[in-house]
């Protein structure tokens, strides 16, 4: 008896080595970065493929043209800013992605963030390994800031900024939000001026959508709004927030700090931010646990099998 032929996926950027096995097992898995010309190989073998898996590299809209028969990119994460996705729409192509399995993670960082750049725990643990404390001519380590009861606003409430909100009832916080529209299941005040979010918090965390539409989101009007002793912290796309404006900001201490996982050329960060000791800087770990990245792994395997089987997704990006 012949037995149905695997489906061939294409993959594009190195993914975690778990998903790497689990997609061999079950795929016909080529990498594309193995291709010494990724265009000519696409030119000549791109019809084989019916899958594609990527990451935080994404897929362009060139490389989807050289693939004629693909029907199902299968991202490992939630973002999909980096897939042309009016061209997956053109061609009928399903998306997934991996939601709610990575909330509390990125949740978790959006506070050690916020807690590291307040009280400056990082530049402190640097202080005491450079030997500083307690040495002659060194004054005491300087006075961080309390964030129990302080005001956080959050820009972008969906599944992660929600889960962002719930851990700051643990703090005592007070607590609104900016979005395109108000939420209507959310409890919390919504503002609809961004620069007025700005103005009002003590700590504004960014957890919006990356893409066009939320590019420079976070400009030069809402840093300084944000004001001197305000704080931003960014845990969703590095292009939601004009880094140059940023820089300044910090440099001019127009703000008091950043906490940021992400970076507008990823993985390239600006020079300047890493001589300030008011800025806690992560290479995107957010989602970077081991029980996350395998639960995600497993969403990226089961949208791919699922949609094989039933042409459907357990999570379909919108």
């Amino acid at each position: 008896m012949n037995t149905p032929e695997r489906p061939h996926i294409l993959q594009i950027g190195p993914l975690l080595p778990l998903l790497e096995t689990w997609l061999r097992d079950r795929y016909v898995v080529c990498l594309l970065d193995d291709a010494p010309d990724p265009a000519a190989f696409l030119a000549e073998q791109g019809a084989r493929f019916t899958g594609a898996v990527t990451s935080l590299f994404g897929i362009s809209a060139e490389q989807i043209a050289a693939l004629p028969n693909l029907r199902i990119i299968s991202n490992f994460g939630v973002g999909v800013d980096k897939i042309p996705l009016e061209v997956t729409r053109a061609r009928d192509i399903a998306v997934g992605n991996t939601p709610d399995v990575l909330n509390d993670c990125v949740a978790d960082t959006a506070f050690a963030l916020l807690l590291g750049v307040a009280r400056a725990t990082p530049e402190a643990d640097r202080y005491v390994r450079a030997g500083r404390w307690g040495q002659p001519g060194q004054n005491s380590f300087h006075l961080g800031r309390k964030v129990s009861g302080a005001r956080l606003g959050i820009v972008g409430l969906g599944r992660i900024g929600k889960t962002i909100a719930r851990r700051a009832l643990g703090f005592e916080m007070d607590l609104r939000y900016h979005a395109r529209h108000p939420v209507a299941d959310a409890p919390w005040q919504y503002e609809s001026s961004l620069v007025e979010l700005a103005r009002w918090a003590d700590f504004l965390v960014v957890i919006t959508a990356g893409g066009a539409g939320t590019r420079h989101l976070i400009n030069g009007p809402v840093l300084d709004a944000l004001g001197p002793r305000g704080f931003l912290i960014n845990v969703s796309r590095g292009s939601v927030v004009d880094e140059q404006a940023l820089v300044r900001a910090l440099a001019e201490k127009k703000i008091a700090g950043a906490g940021l996982d992400v970076f507008e050329n990823e993985p390239r960060v600006p020079a300047e931010l890493l001589t300030m000791d008011n800025v806690v800087l992560l290479p995107h770990i957010a989602s970077g646990t081991e029980e996350t990245r395998q639960a995600m792994a497993q969403r990226v395997i089961d949208n791919l099998d699922l949609f094989f089987a039933e042409r459907r997704l357990v999570s379909e990006a919108r």
